[in-house]
């Protein structure tokens, strides 16, 4: 693939990310189960970095947000050193795994949602989630393990996108989450807390991936498939 085609794509990618970012914090396309809000704008670079490679999906993710971010918050420290390089790493990561093959990545792909819906079960027992925020992550996550039984048995081909759905944003939300706690012990957050516990890290791991994966789940294997019909595969070939 061409670099000025990556570029385009990145750039594309960046500024549909930025606004469907901004329209999630608007409460437009973001659905809610009580007061969790659920974000699905996340299908955005996952699309690209699986149809256009890694470099263009991790670029397009980390300009995107630190766009969104500015208009959200305005925090560029806590942007750079957080949300771009969690962007960057799990949409990257998401590109590079997005043409394995094979059931056994399905079965890894169920594994690591079922350990998430887990740590949700242990981070309400402990107390750190209410009921109602424990119940609607439970929620988010087996529609996730639905719609992932549902594509990953219906169709070969799709196991390995499956798996770098789930494996990018984990890696994405495990930066999130040590990235805020780190920063606030140096750093006030835009919410005004500061020096959070260490448990906050966790929370905001579990945050970031149970309101972001029933999206890329639900919504990136059709669409991906779709664009690749379209553009053709001798493009995606040369990704």
């Amino acid at each position: 693939m061409s670099r000025s085609v990556q570029v385009a794509a990145a750039s594309l990618c960046a500024a549909l990310y930025a606004v469907v970012g901004y329209a999630s914090y608007l409460g437009i396309f973001a659905p809610a189960i009580g007061v969790v809000r659920f974000w699905p704008s996340v299908f955005v670079p996952a699309v690209f970095a699986a149809v256009f490679g890694p470099w263009v999906g991790g670029v397009g993710a980390a300009i995107g947000i630190f766009i969104s971010d500015m208009v959200i918050h305005g925090n560029a420290l806590l942007s750079l050193t957080v949300g771009v390089p969690a962007n960057f790493a799990g949409f990257y990561v998401l590109g590079a795994l997005s043409r394995l093959s094979g059931r056994k990545w399905l079965a890894v792909a169920l594994v690591e949602q079922v350990l998430v819906a887990l740590l949700i079960i242990v981070a309400w027992a402990a107390g750190f989630l209410s009921s109602e925020v424990a119940v609607a992550y439970s929620v988010g996550m087996g529609i996730t393990v639905a719609f992932t039984l549902a594509y990953g048995l219906a169709r070969r081909g799709y196991e390995g996108l499956l798996f770098a759905c789930s494996t990018g944003l984990l890696v994405g939300s495990v930066i999130i989450g040590i990235g805020v706690y780190a920063f606030s012990q140096f750093f006030v957050l835009p919410t005004g807390a500061r020096n959070l516990p260490l448990e906050a890290a966790l929370l905001w791991m579990i945050w970031t991936y149970a309101t972001e994966i029933p999206f890329m789940v639900a919504l990136t294997p059709p669409i991906v498939s779709a664009v690749s019909k379209a553009i053709g595969k001798s493009l995606l070939l040369k990704r």
